[in-house]
This record gives structure tokens, sequence and C-alpha cells, in this order.
């Protein structure tokens, strides 16, 4: 069991959705009423929990309606006899300290079962929960425990399926953006419309490149220049401190508002009598970020929180001024954060370094917060890493003036330098279930290691330099050709299909075309093609009978795989191969003749 004389640590929210307390009064089933503490939207709960012991703290995890039916109250408590144990108890002390310990641990609401212990909610924890702006709900007798618990978990259960869906379309709609003629201004305008703020690009140098939707006033757009120097990596020294002209000139006003459901982190710590000694309340962040803590020295769910000169000032919690934390999360293998946030008034921030490791920020303003922000902005920081770093990039500079030099009449061989040395593979590939789109084009060429992706309706082709041999990849279907000089891919092309035509007929992951010289090696190239020429006169001018031909060998004679690969009918096959034999005057039976028919077919 936890000690609930130890020093609090801060609570960490369960990873679901908030639930307004609103809309859990809004059930007329239930007929719960609020009697006493704050309202409206900012009013969130992440979850139900009954406990009778007279002090929770210890059994919360932080963000619950808790709910109790008053079992654990001594018969005295609020009356002369006070709190046990307590040689002169004061009037209501009892309840002090079981709310204080109710918001230490986190807890978002408390609910209070009317009879059969109690007729009515006792004034004194009305009055308590006034004091510590805990919201405080009657249940009537009719209304069980387990009925509200099933409740939270059905409006919990629809919270996340809407914030699922805004996600998924969000993510949708980002990546089609991405694929627009100017990426990174579309981009940010599908994230600012998604989010309903102010979204802007920061170069490495500190200046806005690039932004979409409303305009913020000047003290937000100050604030938000100023977080992003937060997570910009550094290179050489400490990371600098803005100097005191970068201040905030005025106190921020932290007091959420009723149209505020994320408030900044405040003190929580009540002013009541059981203030002395108790840890400050963590209040939880509703949206998809981490917990925060209130304590700017404290560190919580994977993030830090602290207040940089620069960034902090008096600000008003409930009872009194604290410290502006701003939370940033840290990023292995970086020199500073990943990500930091911040508020301002009314106004939530955010700042996001991008991936490419060249300076680039996302900024993000937006007037509330609401469950997914944080995944989308995340999808659009990954894509914009992905925009920016090939932008900035040498070998996105380089496949650039291949694809000029090619549009206008180079040779591969011309070409092919730019792009690197050596020789290259052709990959085909094909996905499983569904058509490829340019999103997972592109994720197959960053896994087969090359940028060099062509996404066409059926097929993805990728040109990977030999030097990277490719390996299976879920959900595809390749056939991957022999390596080859640039003069060559046309041929390579050819091989890839081949092996991805194969690969689908044999259901198999991953085919390569070839895989060691054979046999055919040992005959000199010319004459191996006049053989070929010779042997398979008789089928020029006809190129569906040669290629059903060449298909049905390297299917070993199957009528129907070779149909499938085609993709005619299995009569059509055995009619055209019944003509091949005929004009080849040979039994395609005899293995013989299929070995001299096979390796004509591969030198022709």
């Amino acid at each position: 069991m936890p000690d609930p004389s130890a020093p609090a640590a801060p609570a960490v929210v369960p990873p679901t959705p908030p639930v307004p307390l609103a809309a859990l009064l809004a059930r007329e089933d239930l007929a719960l009423r609020q009697i006493a503490g704050p309202s409206g939207p900012g009013v969130v709960i992440h979850g139900a929990h009954a406990s009778e012991m007279s002090d929770p703290y210890p059994y919360l995890l932080g963000g619950e309606l808790l709910l109790t039916a008053g079992v654990h109250i001594p018969e005295a408590a609020g009356s002369d006899a006070g709190a046990p144990g307590r040689a002169k108890p004061e009037r209501g002390d009892y309840f002090d300290d079981y709310v204080a310990r109710i918001v230490a641990a986190g807890g978002a609401a408390l609910g209070f079962g009317v009879a059969p212990v109690h007729d009515t909610v006792p004034r004194a924890l009305v009055a308590a929960c006034e004091t510590y702006r805990l919201p405080l709900v009657e249940v009537p007798p009719q209304t069980t425990f387990s009925g509200v618990a099933r409740a939270v978990w059905q409006l919990t259960a629809q919270a996340r399926l809407a914030e699922l869906r805004r996600v998924t379309e969000a993510q949708q709609s980002l990546a089609s953006a991405a694929s627009r003629p100017d990426p990174v201004q579309a981009v940010l305008r599908q994230l600012a419309r998604r989010l309903g703020g102010r979204a802007s690009l920061y170069g490495p140098d500190g200046t806005e490149i690039a932004s979409a939707g409303r305009a913020p006033g000047d003290d937000v757009r100050t604030a938000l220049d100023r977080l992003t120097r937060v997570v910009r990596p550094v290179t050489d020294g400490p990371r600098p401190a803005p100097d005191q002209a970068d201040r905030d000139p005025a106190p921020r006003s932290r007091t959420p508002e009723p149209s505020d459901p994320d408030p900044a982190p405040t003190d929580p710590t009540p002013a009541g009598p059981a203030a002395a000694g108790r840890a400050p309340a963590t209040h939880t962040d509703p949206s998809d970020a981490p917990a925060q803590a209130a304590d700017p020295g404290r560190t919580c769910s994977g993030s830090h929180t602290f207040a940089p000169a620069a960034l902090s000032g008096p600000a008003v919690g409930r009872t009194g001024p604290v410290a502006n934390p701003v939370r940033v999360t840290p990023a292995a293998g970086r020199s500073g954060p990943a990500s930091a946030a911040d508020a301002l008034g009314g106004t939530h921030l955010a700042a996001y370094a991008l991936g490419n490791g060249e300076g680039f920020v996302l900024g993000v303003a937006v007037p509330r917060r609401e469950a997914g922000d944080h995944t989308i902005a995340s999808v659009a920081t990954v894509l914009l890493s992905l925009l920016t770093g090939e932008r900035q990039s040498g070998t996105g500079a380089a496949r650039s003036s291949a694809l000029v030099r090619l549009l206008l009449g180079a040779s591969p061989d011309d070409v092919a330098p730019l792009l690197g040395d050596g020789r290259w593979l052709i990959v085909h590939a094909r996905p499983q279930s569904r058509a490829p789109d340019p999103v997972a084009g592109s994720a197959l060429g960053a896994a087969l290691g090359s940028a060099l992706v062509d996404v066409d309706r059926e097929v993805v082709r990728v040109l990977v330099p030999a030097g990277r041999e490719p390996a299976p990849q879920p959900g595809w279907t390749l056939g991957v050709s022999a390596p080859v000089a640039p003069h060559a891919w046309p041929s390579a092309d050819a091989q890839a299909a081949r092996a991805l035509a194969r690969a689908r007929v044999t259901r198999a992951a991953l085919v390569r075309h070839g895989g060691r010289p054979g046999l055919d090696g040992l005959v000199p190239a010319d004459e191996a093609e006049g053989f070929a020429r010779e042997l398979l006169a008789p089928l020029a001018g006809r190129p569906a009978l040669a290629d059903t031909l060449h298909t049905w060998l390297s299917l070993h004679g199957s009528w129907d795989r070779t149909a499938v690969t085609l993709g005619v009918h299995r009569n059509t096959v055995r009619q055209r191969i019944g003509r091949c034999a005929a004009l080849l005057g040979t039994d395609l039976d005899d293995p013989d003749a299929r070995m001299e028919l096979w390796f004509a077919l591969r030198h022709q």
C-alpha cells in the first residue's frame, strides 16, 4: 500500500479521453445534481471510482469522479467532536482534510450518495468543496454507483470514438495536402483548419517562413516565437537563454475560463487549514498530452515542466500566484526537447521540433485544446519533416536535377551519376489488400532505402541501389530485378514485372529475377542470340504467343497459373500453347524441347 504520508508525486491521468462533467449531469436517468464547486465545459473527468476510505489518496490515479456514501465519516465530524485523534478539533476539520487529500491526489470531482447512511449531503462537506473548488455532485437514492460508473464508461467510449474519428480524418487530409503542388503551405492550412487556430513553420534562423489560419495578437505571436526557441536544436554550447527584453511584460492570468477545457497547470494547493504539509494536486490535461505537474521542478510521464526566465512570470492559480510552467517533452538523441507547450491567457501554444535535424520548428496557437490535438499536430510534424528535409538535402536537389535532365533528353547513363554510383535494382511491388497510394508508396520506398518511387494505379516501382538488398515487406508482394547498369534499366524493369507476376502466382512475398549465373553463361552472347532467332522465327510477329509460351514454361506448364498471370481464360492458354507447338514443330511435353525453348526465350 502506498504511504499516504510520503511526498506526493504528480498524478498520472489514465490514458482515456476527457468527459465533461456536464455531460454526465445531463443524463436524466441518473438524476445527478451538482451542489458545489466550479462547473462548465472546463470541468472534466477521466473515470469513476467508488471508495469508502477516509483517506482515498493512495487509491486514486487522478482525474476520477470519486463516489462515496459517507460510510467513513465519523458521527462527530462537523460537530463539536471533530475528527478522531484531535485534542481540540474545529468544526469541519474532517471534511477539510478529506477534500484536501482528494484534490492532492488529482481527483476531478466528488459524488456523494444520499441514503442509506446520510439523508442529506453534510453541509461541512459542501463548504469544504467550495473552499477547495472541487465539484461536488449529489447522487440520489435511486441511482447506484455502478450505474454512474457505467454512464461514465459509455461517455468515455463515445469520446474515444469521436477522437479516433477526428484524428483519422485529420491524418487523411494532412496526407492529401502533402501531395499537393505546394505541400508545406497546404499542410499548414489543413492543420490550422483541423485545430481551429494558427499553424506556423519557423526556419532554422527562427523566422516565420510560412503560416496559415487566423492571425494571433502580437503578444501571442511573441510568446510563440519564444516557445520555439525551447525546442530548436543547439549544435554548439549550452542553449542560450533569452535576454531580459523577452520577459513577460505583464502577469498572465492562468484561471481557467468556462470555454477553456484545457486549463494551464496551476498550483492547486488549498488555502484552508489542511494546506500545511500537503502536496499540491496535479490538474490534468484533458487532451491526449501527458499529465502535467504543477511543480516546475517535477518530472511527469516522460515530460518535464520548468519555467525558463524568458517564459515565466506571475500567474494566478486557484489561490495565488505561481510560476508559469512550460511543459517540454525530451527526445532521444537530441540536444533539446522534441516539443513544448505553454498558455497565454486563453490561447494554448505548442512547439514541435521537426525531425530532419535542420532546425525547422512547427508552432501552433489555438484558442482551446481538444482530445487528439497533440496527435494531429504530430502527424503534421512528420509530414513537414519529410517535406522540409527533402527541400534542404542534396539528395533531393540531385533527384530534381536528374528529372529535369531526363525531360530535356539526357540518357539514363548521363543522369545516373546524380543519383549514385554503381548498379541498380528495379523493384515492382503490389499491395496485397488495396490499390497503392502515394503515402503507402513513399513508406515502401523508405523501407527499401530509396526515395526514387513511382506509384502507378496497381504497381509501385522503386529504383534501389544494388548495395541495399530488398527484403520482404509486410502487406506487399515484391518482384526484384537483377542488378544492372543504368543503360539496362528498361530490361530490368521487365525483369521486375515478370518476377512480381511469378510472386503473385506462387503466393510468395518476394521473388528475384535470376539469382546466380546459369548454364547459358557458358554460351557466347552472340551465338545464343543467333540460336534464339532461328528457333523462335516461327513466332516472329506474334508477341502474344511468345509471351504465353514464356509464362507457361516459367510456371512449369501450369494452365491455371498461366491464365491467372496473363489474365486470360485457361482455354485461351491451351489454344495458344497448341498453336506454338504447331508453328515450332516440336513436342512441348519433351523436357529437352522445353529446355531449348526456355534458353531461346531468355536470349531473344
